[in-house]
C-alpha cells in the first residue's frame, strides 16, 4: 500500500492543490520552487528509490493502481493541477496521468529534460526498446557499458558472449546476472575525464545508454566521441501528445497564468 505522509488542503477553491509525479532531479527542483512560494502540493515516488532525497513538501510513495486508482487519488484529494516530472522512460506512468488528467478534466503539464542529440563525432545507431538493443548485440564477443543502470541489465543475459561494464547507484542485495561482467558503484553526476578514464580502464568498446536527456548523465557521450567509440541509443518512447516544457520556470508561468486556460 502507499505511504502517504502529511497532505493537507487550505479549502479555498482557488488555490492550485499539485500532485508531482516525481522521482528525478527536475521533480525535486520544482519541489522546492513550490515550497519556496508556500504552495498547496504533495510529490509522488514510484517506490523504487531505496532512500528517497528529503523533500521541502509532503511525500507520498507507493503506485496508483493504474488510471483508475490514479483517478481516485485525483478525486479524493481534490487536486486541481497535475505536474508529471517523472523519467524520461517512464512510459505507464506518463500515459496513465494523459488520461486520468483527461478523465477528470483538471491540467496537465509535463516537466522534462530535453532529448540528447548526436553532435560532431558521434557515432551512434538508434534502437526503439531494450528488447532492439539486446537484438544488437549479436555477433562477435565485445567490452560493452551498459550504462541502463540495475533495471533491464537480467534481458540482456540473451547475449552472455561480451563482457559488460554495470553502474549502479547502490550496490545491489544480489549479484547481477549476466556471466562476464564488472560491476562499478557510484553515485553521478560524472564528470567526462572520469568517464574517459572509466572506458579506458575497462577498455570498451560500445556504449548503450537510454535517452534520457539532461547534463548528469552526459558525461558518458561526451566520453565516448573523444574516444571514438560507438553508441548505442535506446530512444525515449511514443507517448500521446502533451503540454511539454523543460524548465521549471516554465511550470510556475503556467500555473500562474495558463494552468486554468488548459494551454
Amino acid at each position: 500500500m502507499p505511504t502517504i505522509v502529511s497532505h493537507a488542503r487550505s479549502g479555498v477553491c482557488d488555490i492550485p492543490n499539485i500532485l508531482i509525479l516525481g522521482g528525478t532531479t527536475e521533480a525535486s527542483a520544482l519541489a522546492e520552487a513550490l515550497a519556496d512560494r508556500g504552495a498547496t502540493a504533495v510529490l509522488s515516488y514510484a517506490g523504487r528509490v531505496a532512500n528517497p532525497r528529503r523533500q521541502p513538501l509532503p511525500t507520498r510513495v507507493g503506485g496508483f493502481g493504474g488510471i483508475a486508482g490514479l483517478v481516485r487519488y485525483l478525486r479524493e484529494q481534490a487536486v486541481t493541477h497535475l505536474v508529471d516530472a517523472t523519467h524520461p522512460f517512464a512510459a505507464t506512468m506518463s500515459a496513465h496521468a494523459v488520461a486520468a488528467a483527461a478523465e477528470t478534466g483538471i491540467a496537465h503539464i509535463v516537466l522534462t529534460r530535453p532529448a540528447w542529440a548526436p553532435a560532431a563525432g558521434d557515432c551512434w545507431r538508434h534502437v526503439p526498446d531494450i528488447e532492439a538493443a539486446v537484438a544488437a548485440l549479436a555477433g562477435p564477443r565485445r567490452r560493452v557499458m551498459l550504462a541502463l543502470g540495475r533495471m533491464h541489465v537480467s534481458a540482456f543475459t540473451a547475449q552472455p558472449q561480451h563482457h559488460y561494464l554495470l553502474r549502479f547507484v547502490d550496490a545491489p542485495e544480489e549479484a547481477p546476472v549476466l556471466p562476464d561482467h564488472a560491476l562499478v558503484v557510484d553515485r553521478g553526476p560524472f564528470s567526462v575525464e572520469g568517464d574517459v578514464a572509466l572506458m579506458q580502464d575497462h577498455e570498451i568498446e560500445l556504449v548503450v545508454c537510454k535517452n534520457a536527456g539532461g547534463s548528469g548523465a552526459e558525461a558518458k557521450l561526451i566520453a565516448a566521441r573523444r574516444l571514438g567509440l560507438p553508441v548505442l541509443m535506446i530512444d525515449r518512447p511514443a507517448l500521446p501528445e502533451r503540454h511539454t516544457v523543460h524548465e521549471i520556470g516554465a511550470v510556475l508561468d503556467w500555473l500562474d497564468h495558463g494552468a486554468d486556460r488548459g494551454v
